[in-house]
């Protein structure tokens, strides 16, 4: 049954609500801002509030409470009685959810306008595929919807903001951007991102010959917390592999980090490599993954590496595409953000603080009314920041209403992050959430 549906196509489009997809900080967010302008939104979540962010809960954030509100939610959630947490103190992601997005989609304002347990399996317009030009920018968005119990459902919308995010599409470990041989063949021995390593997966690596794969601060953290459990467990073994090269020290910029957690990150890694908790190898361009007996071994070019037990992959995040087939985009090649956007963000140039302000106008695609936002639009750049989603979408809503003024006013003030522009090449990169968010 269509939310919704208007009983003919010609119906006006503006009496349609507006499909945000993605229940997170910047899809939260997106709700809020266009309830401000007088629009209705539906946001559908595949899960849980937060859902995404659930998986990594156990991880710091870099940037502290005063970085990750969205100004306006924080006004919602205020009125109704909630105390924001100290503007210093950094979050994990666990109680980014339960302090943060848990109270604000329960608040008044908010909770009738949440569909959770609602997959958005593809994005389309109502009758008319990516080929049909005719009338297609006044036909409404057609969402096509799968429940937590395999129901099947769908909506119209008169305008879409994709806000889900990059988690749960983690890059493969092979440098050049496919999987390695085996890579999955042994998932069973992989694990992306960063797992809890001091917690519910503790048991999976205790004294046991781990791999990490991955030159950012995720790879960092899954580090830091491997060689907390071998203090725990003696025998447990680390390795690192990054596809650049090391020199004789880390990095420096770590110390004029406006984002402090993450430079105290950047420090402790160069410390404990001095130190000789970890085995690094450098200049590893990983080929394959093999069966070394009961083991693994990894193979790079004129290297390899033997009797590995797990593998942990922290190589960043690439976008999910597929359910946007039938969207008329206008992506960059390598970065795969918006067109506009990329130039802005490429991690060759930018660092997370030194991305300019952005908006509606950088975001916009072919297809009018739709917008990618918050993590996502980055592609796979890796600098992002909630700040900087927030934004976006005070900027997408006041475009939506019609407000190009108030879209094109982008206002921004986002750290310096010395952490993100390291002199040595692909060691220091800010990868994920766990970075931004």
């Amino acid at each position: 049954m269509l939310a919704q549906q208007p009983t003919t196509p010609s119906d006006p489009i503006n009496t349609l609500p507006v499909a945000v997809i993605g229940a997170g900080p910047v899809g939260l967010a997106a709700a809020v801002h266009l309830l401000d302008q007088g629009l209705q939104p539906v946001v559908l979540e595949a899960g849980r509030v937060g859902e995404s962010i659930r998986a990594w809960g156990h991880v710091r954030l870099f940037s502290p409470w005063g970085f990750n509100l969205d100004p306006r939610a924080r006004d919602i959630l205020e009125a109704e009685g909630w105390q924001a947490p100290p503007e210093d103190v950094h979050p994990t992601g666990h109680e980014l959810v339960q302090h943060y997005l848990e109270p604000l989609a329960a608040t008044s304002t908010l909770a009738a306008h949440l569909r959770l347990d609602t997959k958005v399996l593809a994005v389309s317009r109502l009758h008319r595929d990516k080929m049909k030009d005719s009338d297609r920018q006044t036909a409404p968005f057609l969402l096509q919807l799968q429940g937590s119990d395999g129901s099947e459902d769908q909506l119209l919308a008169a305008a879409v903001i994709d806000a889900s995010g990059t988690w749960g599409q983690s890059n493969p470990m092979a440098a050049h951007g496919l999987p390695a041989l085996g890579e999955r063949r042994f998932a069973d021995r992989i694990r992306y991102a960063i797992p809890d390593v001091l917690g519910s997966d503790r048991a999976r690596y205790a004294g046991r010959r781990t791999l990490v794969v991955g030159s950012g601060h995720s790879a960092f953290n899954a580090l830091l917390d491997l060689i907390a459990l071998r203090q725990q467990v003696p025998g447990t073994e680390i390795l690192w592999a990054i596809r650049g090269r090391a020199g004789n020290k880390l990095a420096t910029g770590q110390r004029q980090d406006e984002l402090a957690e993450r430079g105290r990150l950047g420090q402790a890694m160069q410390q404990h490599w001095q130190d000789g908790d970890f085995q690094l190898l450098d200049d590893f361009r990983i080929q394959s993954v093999e069966a070394d007996g009961d083991r693994l071994r990894v193979v790079a070019d004129g290297a390899s590496v033997d009797h590995l037990d797990e593998i942990i992959v922290a190589t960043g995040f690439r976008p999910d595409l597929e359910l946007l087939r039938e969207v008329r985009l206008d992506l960059d090649p390598s970065t795969e953000s918006p067109r506009t956007l990329a130039p802005l963000i490429d991690p060759n140039v930018h660092s997370c603080g030194t991305v300019p302000p952005h908006g509606a106008s950088e975001l916009q695609h072919p297809e009018d009314g739709f917008y990618i936002v918050g993590m996502k639009s980055y592609g796979r750049a890796p600098t992002f920041l909630l700040r900087t989603g927030y934004e976006q979408v005070r900027s997408v809503a006041h475009a939506l209403a019609g407000d190009w003024e108030g879209a094109r006013r982008v206002e921004l003030t986002l750290p310096e992050t010395g952490a993100c522009k390291a002199p040595l090449p692909g060691l220091l990169k800010s990868v994920g959430s766990a970075c931004c968010g």
